[in-house]
């Protein structure tokens, strides 16, 4: 692949960004692939070396906050004219609910997501906490010589203790799968924002 297919491929793949960042992108990858090819590269090696367009593309777009990409699809691309302005302070009661809306399931849908974070390693603390309640609770009881109760209690308290460690393992790697979905979906309302079909 050529420079200016790159470049064209890598411009198509932003089209929906707000072009102030296309042209700092395109610049930017521009400067690399020069660079590379001053130090004796092929062009075709040098613009290899980077990576796809479209995997740019992706890490670009993960990388610019949604509020800007909101403010770059919101912005009109002409002059409004004034019956449409007419329209949208006379729909405003309906899109803005529903704007309001759309951010809300959004805003819920990641609280939903943290919760299971939170409350994984919430409950993988609790049995940690009970396991060490038990074996305190073994030393109270067998000091005031209720011999069964305190086996009981350690052996509930060593249970909790042996669970929460293999707990903590597939907490880790639930949160990890929460994160990586949680980064799909972001990735998903961003590809939406600037048009895309899909996140490549």
């Amino acid at each position: 692949m050529t420079k200016r297919e790159f470049i064209s491929q890598l411009r198509g793949h932003l089209s929906g960004l707000p072009k102030e960042d296309i042209e700092k992108s395109i610049e930017y990858y521009s400067e690399i692939i020069d660079d590379r090819m001053e130090d004796g590269s092929p062009e075709d090696s040098a613009v290899e070396a980077i990576g796809s367009p479209s995997e740019i593309a992706t890490q670009i777009l993960m990388d610019t906050p949604l509020p800007k990409l909101v403010k770059a699809k919101a912005k009109p691309q002409r002059a409004l004219k004034v019956w449409e302005i007419v329209l949208l302070v006379l729909g405003s009661p309906l899109w803005l609910s529903l704007l309001f809306a759309g951010v809300m399931v959004i805003f819920a849908l990641y609280i939903a997501l943290w919760s299971c974070i939170v409350s994984l390693y919430a409950v993988d603390l609790s049995l940690a906490a009970s396991g060490l309640a038990g074996l305190l609770g073994f030393g109270a009881l067998l000091s005031n010589h209720f011999y069964a109760q305190s086996v009981f209690i350690l052996g509930i308290g060593l249970v909790c203790a042996g669970l929460a460690v293999p707990f903590f393992f597939v907490c880790n790697l639930i949160s990890k799968k929460i994160l990586v979905w949680s980064k799909k979906i972001l990735l998903f309302i961003k590809s939406r924002m600037i048009g895309k079909e899909k996140a490549q």
